[in-house]
C-alpha cells in the first residue's frame, strides 16, 4: 500500500514524524502487507529553521518531492500546489492521501486527491474557530468536506463534523466518511520527543536572575503580523510585561519583516531566532507561561502544564479555553496584561484528559491498514 503524506509546515513536520514512526511500526509488525510512505514537501515554509531542521532533527524521511512553492498569495500557492500535487498523484496513484491540519498545502492536497478520487484522510480533523476570515478555517471546513478518513484530535471535533452532516452519529464504522476520535497526534510527539530529543538551546542564557523565570511568546498568523495597529499593541504589551519576567520570542521570518517595516520597538524583549522542535519543547518545558497566536502551541503549553495566553480573538481549541487554560486576548494591549496578571496568580487542574491517550498515531495507522488493504 502506498500512501502519501503532503507537509510544507511546522506543526505538518511534527505531525508527520509520528505518522513515519507508526508506519515503520507497523511494517515491522505486518511484513505481507507493508505501507510504503511517500512525502510531498510543497515548500510553504522554506527558511532552514523552519523546515530542514525538522526533517533531520525529527529523523522524518526525506521528501521524495520538493515543491519549493512558497513567498506568494494564497490563491497563487493553493494554484501551484494543486497543480504540482496533481501530476504527482497521477504518476504515483498512492491507496490514500494524508493531509495535516489547515494550511494552503492541506487543501491543496485533498483537492488535488479528491479530483482523482484517491481516498483523503485527513490528520487533526473537525476543529472549527467559526471565523471565516481565517484563511485557516476556510482550509480545514473544506478539506473535512473532501476526506474519506477524518482523523479527530476530540470529542469536540466530532461533533462539529456530525453537526455538519459528515460522518454517522449512530455506527460511524460501517462506510465512509469515517470520523473517528484517535486524539492528537501532537500530544504522541510531545511524549515521544520529551523524552529522546536533544535540544541544543542553553537555558542559562535566558535564566535571568534578576527575573523570576521567562514566558515563552510567539507570533505568526496575518491578522496580528500585518497589522501595524495589531502589532504595535501586542509589543507594547509584551514589553509592559518584560519589566517583571523576561519574555522570549523567536521571531517567525513574517513577524520579522513587519516589526522592521513598522519600526516596532522591541526594546525588552529577548527576541532570537526561529527555533527547532526539541528547543521549543526546552523552551516551553521551563517557562512560566505562553503567549502565541499559533494553534500548535496553544496544546503543547497544555500538555506541560503551562497557562496560555492567545492573542486572538477565537480558537479552535475551544477546549482549552472552556476548562480554563486559555484566555483569548486578540491584540488588545490591556486584555493581555490584565490576562497575564489573572494567571501569574491563579492554580490550574491539569489533571483531566483532553486529548487522548498519546497512542494517536497508531489509530490512525492502523485504522487505514484495516480500511485500504
Amino acid at each position: 500500500m502506498k500512501l502519501i503524506s503532503i507537509v510544507g509546515a511546522r506543526p505538518q513536520f511534527v505531525k508527520a514524524a509520528v505518522i513515519s514512526r507508526e508506519i515503520a511500526i507497523y511494517n515491522k509488525k505486518n511484513p505481507d502487507n507493508n505501507i510504503e510512505e511517500i512525502i510531498i514537501h510543497t515548500g510553504q515554509h522554506y527558511d532552514n529553521n523552519m523546515s530542514k531542521i525538522f526533517f533531520k532533527e525529527m529523523q522524518i524521511p526525506e521528501p521524495q518531492y520538493n515543491l519549493g512553492i512558497c513567498d506568494c498569495s494564497h490563491g497563487a500557492m493553493t494554484g501551484r500546489m494543486l497543480e504540482n500535487i496533481e501530476v504527482i498523484l497521477k504518476s504515483v496513484m498512492p491507496n490514500a492521501v494524508l493531509v495535516y491540519g489547515d494550511t494552503n498545502s492541506t487543501l491543496a492536497g485533498a483537492l488535488a486527491a479528491s479530483k482523482l478520487h484517491l481516498p483523503v484522510a485527513h490528520i487533526e480533523a473537525g476543529l472549527r474557530s467559526f471565523n471565516r476570515r481565517m484563511p485557516e478555517e476556510t482550509n480545514r471546513v473544506v478539506t473535512d468536506h473532501l476526506s474519506d478518513f477524518l482523523f479527530c484530535p476530540t470529542e469536540t471535533s466530532v461533533k462539529n463534523l456530525h453537526s455538519e452532516g459528515i460522518g454517522s452519529i449512530s455506527n460511524c464504522f460501517e462506510k465512509l466518511p469515517l470520523v473517528l476520535n484517535t486524539g492528537d497526534v501532537m500530544l504522541d510527539a510531545v511524549n515521544f520527543y520529551s523524552r529522546t530529543g536533544k535540544s541544543q538551546i542553553n537555558l542559562r542564557y535566558f535564566l535571568d536572575a534578576a527575573y523570576d523565570g521567562y514566558y515563552l511568546t510567539t507570533i505568526h498568523r496575518e491578522e496580528n503580523t500585518n497589522n501595524k495597529t495589531c502589532l504595535k499593541n501586542i509589543f507594547a504589551a509584551l514589553r509592559s510585561i518584560a519589566k517583571k519576567r523576561q519574555v522570549i520570542l523567536p521571531l517567525h521570518p513574517r513577524t520579522k519583516k513587519f516589526v522592521s517595516m513598522f519600526n516596532i520597538n522591541t526594546n525588552g524583549i529577548s527576541v532570537i531566532d526561529p527555533v527547532g522542535y526539541f528547543d521549543l519543547l526546552n523552551l516551553l518545558r521551563h517557562s512560566k507561561a505562553v503567549f502565541t497566536d499559533s494553534g500548535g502551541l496553544q496544546k503543547e503549553a497544555y500538555f506541560f502544564q503551562k497557562p496560555c495566553i492567545t492573542l486572538r480573538e477565537e480558537t479552535e481549541w475551544t477546549e482549552l479555553v472552556e476548562h480554563g487554560f486559555n484566555i483569548l486576548t486578540g491584540a488588545n494591549k490591556n486584555a493581555i496584561i490584565s490576562a497575564e496578571k489573572s494567571f501569574d496568580s491563579k492554580k490550574l487542574d491539569y489533571s483531566g484528559n483532553l486529548y487522548g491517550n498519546g497512542h494517536a498515531g497508531m489509530a490512525i495507522i492502523e485504522t487505514l491498514g484495516k480500511y485500504l488493504f
